[in-house]
């Protein structure tokens, strides 16, 4: 059986710390209480701080703090300037409005996965890839489990792909990293439908029991969306035909009986006790 990227992060002292339920209580890698939050975004200014001391990046990370404590219906302009300590009009300079700001906030929490040291180590194949991926997404979704479902609700950058996400640099990293360990076009493209589907659809459940809203959230109506220029992003350009092909029933009958298989195979082979 393959070692997962989990039994490897016991390296991490904390982790090996006793859990808070017990000795015998497992201890759960990914949380910030084992790792750290590790966030990458500037903490927000103290109030008082000059207009000319703001920037994109400072009032982004503002708003995930915001968004971390009071949840993601609580995040208007007005109040983020107060947090700040300037006046809402402030921040329109370097964010045109909520939309653009949620958009932001989106690309901040998502580059938190490009500082993580454990998803850039080197991996020889592209299983341990994809786990350290996979533990690298989840360590951002319970960090910032308000945050996170703006991650798979956010109106995307490239609409024609299936499933759609806001993050194109995290697609484009991925079909590369794919594409390098040998992947095919075709099977790049399922592995990200079938990974993605996954992740997003698990973490979004989990952070549901960590206070996060996963509802629909009222969006302004931003009209007909401008082309999406990918000249940053030749993997979603040349794979652009297979991203817009919808799969999404066969690839859901597939995943369940993928699930199927694994229960019955469980149900052959009973834990022994």
């Amino acid at each position: 059986m393959r070692r997962s990227s989990a039994d490897e992060s016991t390296r991490d002292p904390a982790a090996a710390e006793p859990a808070v339920g017990g000795a015998d209580a497992p201890v759960d890698p990914d949380t910030p209480e084992t790792r750290g939050s590790r966030a990458a975004v500037l903490p927000a200014a103290a109030p008082g701080t000059a207009r000319n001391a703001l920037d994109r990046r400072r009032i982004l990370g503002a708003a995930v703090e915001l968004i971390d404590q009071d949840g993601l219906r609580q995040l208007t302009m007005r109040r983020l300037g107060a947090h700040l300590g300037v006046e809402a009009m402030a921040l329109y300079h370097w964010v045109p409005g909520r939309e653009s700001l949620l958009d932001g906030v989106v690309e901040t929490v998502v580059d938190e996965l490009y500082g993580d040291p454990d998803v850039h180590l080197s991996s020889p194949d592209w299983q341990e890839y994809l786990q350290r991926l996979g533990h690298g997404v989840r360590r951002i979704a319970l960090a910032h489990p308000k945050v996170f479902p703006l991650i798979a609700t956010r109106p995307p950058a490239a609409p024609w792909v299936h499933p759609p996400l806001r993050s194109l640099r995290w697609m484009e990293s991925f079909l590369t990293e794919l594409q390098r360990c040998g992947f095919s076009d075709a099977h790049a493209v399922a592995a990200y439908r079938a990974f993605s589907s996954f992740l997003l659809g698990h973490l979004l459940l989990e952070v549901s029991t960590h206070g996060a809203d996963i509802g629909p959230i009222e969006q302004e109506d931003p009209g007909r969306p401008d082309p999406t220029d990918l000249a940053e992003y030749p993997r979603l350009s040349a794979l652009q035909a297979e991203l817009s092909q919808d799969r999404s029933a066969e690839e859901f009958e597939e995943a369940l009986e993928v699930l199927l298989d694994r229960l019955e195979r469980l149900l052959d082979h009973p834990p022994h006790r």
